[in-house]
């Protein structure tokens, strides 16, 4: 007589995960927690997105606010970033961002747990290319794009803006050019240069 099959039924699990598309951890996959707010940027996306920024990521500082799952910050160090910082208020996010650090035995990786508006505002850092994805629809977009204008920028630094495609009353600093700018279903992504 068979043995009765007493496996657990699968329950639902609060993980997923990112995939490094290229670079020095070509391929590699992450695990990031599920939580609200966090979208991991597609790989479609960030694709497009890397390929604006291959000129500019060889040795590079960058810093990814509002990092999640930290999708945008890894790809940069997997593609010769000198340093990332990875920003994260949610504090189990941050931890999964610290665990992947370790996998990536990523030593030029910083994670910061807490308010990436605080980061700005108290950072002495210099930073040359900077990810801003913030959630959708909570009005985060020109507190943060303000706090850049106050001196964390190197000179023509690039900073990556994702958000929501209907967003309005965005304000980009005068002196900034808008070098690339695509829509990805309701996502609008654009590059600018300081």
């Amino acid at each position: 007589m068979p043995k009765a099959n007493h496996k657990k039924s699968p329950t639902r699990s609060n993980t997923g995960s990112i995939r490094i598309i290229a670079g020095k951890h070509r391929g590699r996959k992450l695990p990031v927690i599920l939580a609200d707010g966090l979208r991991p940027t597609t790989d479609r996306v960030k694709e497009t997105v890397f390929n604006w920024l291959m000129p500019y990521m060889q040795k590079s500082r960058c810093l990814d606010c509002f990092s999640g799952a930290g999708s945008l910050g890894f790809e940069a160090l997997s593609r010769g970033a000198t340093s990332v910082t990875l920003v994260e208020l949610n504090k189990t996010a941050a931890k999964q961002l610290n665990e992947n650090k370790t996998l990536l035995s990523a030593n030029n990786v910083e994670v910061i747990q807490g308010d990436a508006l605080n980061f700005l505002t108290s950072t002495k850092a210099v930073f040359d290319i900077v990810f801003i994805d913030p959630p959708f629809r909570q009005d985060l977009i020109n507190s943060t794009l303000q706090q850049l204008t106050q001196g964390i920028l190197a000179n023509n630094a690039l900073v990556y803006l994702e958000m929501e495609k209907d967003a309005n009353n965005i304000t980009i600093p005068d002196t900034w050019r808008c070098l690339k700018e695509k829509e990805a279903g309701q996502v609008n992504y654009r590059l600018y240069q300081t």
